[in-house]
């Protein structure tokens, strides 16, 4: 097999499970060294061990590729530049950051949504790759060759009780189209994922059989892809993957419907002439965006 990352050094964040895991070990196996980023929280934030990545290592150097594990926290300027930094002080550069990291907390309404809930959500996604891609852009950019990979998600495009959570996952997707313009002119390219997996963040009782037909390993040669040098042409784009599945989101949204009259319009113009097509009521236990992809269930 060809290893596309032959001689690459990438940062892997929250790789001690789930798609993180698929992430380093499809790196490793393309031939970069890897570090292997895991605080060891739960899936809520909570708690922290070093197991977690040190285990990913271990079934990294087995394989026969390179590793090394770091315990810092995304969630933190500091702890971030750490993340970094362990690329450097060990492989001597950094050549790909794949921002993965996150955590999930129940799903509530708005009006019961902790503050605890936003706080957590808010610094382990969007203040996660705000300080790991300021970090790793400022390294990128003396070798003038990078590639940012950033992980958001469907349920940014709206999934009753998860407010907090498609803020940030929203607010990642908005992230990477600018930090791709940012980095033009340094050959960094800043691309995102919206995956659809069995990750260990999704409790099992809320595992739908869509999600248990499409593992992690699904994700990864995207990931993989995006990070090479082969992709260096494709910057600034929105992609969402799963099993047999890669889509490519028109960038920026297209305008669905326009309409238009002489002068200004009163409120009184626009009750008559909005379009109908707007009126279609919301389920909301349905989780539209996917299931309007055409996908199956069954």
């Amino acid at each position: 097999m060809k290893k596309m990352l032959e001689g690459r050094v990438a940062v892997v964040t929250g790789s001690g499970g789930g798609i993180g895991r698929a992430h380093a070990m499809l790196m490793a196996k393309h031939g970069a060294k890897v570090v292997v980023n895991d605080i060891g929280t739960g899936t809520d934030g909570s708690g922290t061990t070093h197991s977690m990545a040190d285990s990913v290592v271990k079934e990294i150097k087995a394989a026969g590729g390179i590793a090394v594990a770091n315990y810092d926290t995304v969630a933190e300027e500091k702890g971030a530049e750490n993340i970094i930094q362990t690329a450097i002080d060990n492989f001597g550069k950094i050549d790909i950051l794949v921002n993965n990291a996150g955590v999930i907390r129940d799903p509530h309404d708005i009006d019961e949504v902790s503050n605890l809930d936003w706080e957590i959500s808010m610094r382990t996604h969007l203040y996660h790759v705000f300080f790991c891609s300021r970090a790793a852009f400022r390294n990128m950019k003396k070798q003038s060759y990078g590639r940012i990979i950033c992980t958001s998600s469907h349920t940014g495009f709206g999934w009753r009780g998860f407010t907090y959570y498609s803020a940030v996952k929203e607010g990642i997707a908005g992230f990477t189209r600018t930090l791709a313009r940012d980095g033009i002119e340094f050959g960094i390219t800043a691309n995102a994922i919206r995956p659809l997996a069995a990750w260990r963040g999704t409790p099992k009782e809320r595992m739908s059989p869509l999600m248990m037909k499409n593992p992690p390993e699904d994700i990864s040669p995207l990931v993989v892809y995006l990070a090479s040098e082969q992709s260096g042409n494709i910057n600034g784009r929105i992609f969402e993957v799963w099993h047999g599945h890669v889509g490519i989101f028109a960038e920026p949204p297209p305008v669905q419907e326009v309409i238009t009259k002489e002068g200004s319009f009163t409120p009184e113009d626009l009750a008559k002439m909005m379009p109908k097509t707007l009126a279609k009521g919301l389920d909301p236990k349905e989780f539209a965006p996917i299931m309007s992809f055409g996908m199956k269930t069954d």
